[in-house]
């Protein structure tokens, strides 16, 4: 199951999991985009099984019954790679009263792994896959619970630190969740997946003319992240509960606080009860 796979580097990853004979379930927002990127699938996978589930990650409605969809829909999940995100250069505020890159970046896959967890846990030995970045240590300061929920306005210049916040609480959130379920039969881990151009920052004006010159340059290759998620979706050997980078998955020590078990364990509470303020409740 990848999240954000109508393009970039989750599409790549999934081109080349449906390659290896995986059954993808993919999760997409506008359903054109989802055509096109089976299409693609196709072209080097032609019998891949596909599902496409429609979800709406800056709602938390439209997550948690995709999430439910998807659990009731499939008997198991072998692995989730929670991959979809998005970098704002401008404050946007969800439906549901909350600023819309920490929903997507970071309150969708806490929601959407809580909610298709058990079907994780139906699978002999499953994994949940969170994509981070290295953005996260140029996060600014940390307010917990005060960021979950904080809609005031800023401009392209101060995005980059917000955007780097949520990485950072999808580390913790994954680190975390390692130790939730270390007593099942589930693994966590997450990743840096290096610079890669893959159109993140397409709200920027000169967003494309950049983009056509770095992959001139061969700067950013989106295969390497790829590469690296799909590396991690697949080999057993890989420990739960660390955070990897690179072309060998070499494990990194994540940036302050995420490399604190009481400030993991913080957030998580403080994300328990927004969520359930919202409706939420239980969802692990």
């Amino acid at each position: 199951m990848i999240t954000g796979a109508t393009s970039g580097i989750g599409e790549l990853a999934a081109i080349e999991l449906a390659r290896r004979g995986a059954h993808l379930v993919l999760t997409a927002r506008n359903p054109e985009r989802a055509e096109q990127t089976i299409a693609r699938i196709r072209q080097v996978a032609s019998t891949a099984i596909i599902d496409v589930i429609n979800a709406d990650f800056t709602s938390l409605a439209s997550t948690h019954s995709a999430g439910k969809a998807i659990n009731d829909r499939h008997a198991r999940i072998d692995v989730l790679i929670n991959n979809a995100g998005v970098h704002t250069m401008s404050q946007r505020t969800t439906v549901d009263g909350l600023p819309e890159m920490i929903t997507v970046n970071y309150l969708a896959p806490w929601l959407l792994t809580g909610t298709v967890l058990p079907a994780l846990k139906r699978a002999p030995a499953a994994r949940i896959v969170t994509v981070a970045s290295q953005a996260s240590r140029r996060h600014g300061s940390l307010r917990i619970p005060a960021d979950l929920n904080d809609t005031e306005p800023f401009n392209p210049l101060q995005s980059a630190p917000l955007y780097g916040k949520t990485k950072l609480l999808d580390i913790m959130f994954s680190l975390e969740l390692a130790t939730r379920v270390s007593e099942t039969s589930v693994k966590a881990m997450c990743l840096n997946p290096g610079f890669n151009t893959t159109g993140l920052g397409r709200e920027l004006r000169f967003a494309a003319p950049l983009e056509r010159i770095l992959r001139t340059l061969r700067i950013g290759d989106p295969h390497n992240g790829a590469n690296l998620i799909t590396r991690i979706a697949t080999e057993t050997d890989l420990q739960s509960g660390f955070y990897y980078t690179g072309k060998n998955a070499r494990p990194i020590t994540p940036v302050a606080p995420a490399d604190d078990p009481g400030a993991r364990h913080q957030l998580w509470n403080a994300t328990a009860q927004l969520l359930s303020s919202k409706g939420y409740h239980d969802i692990y």
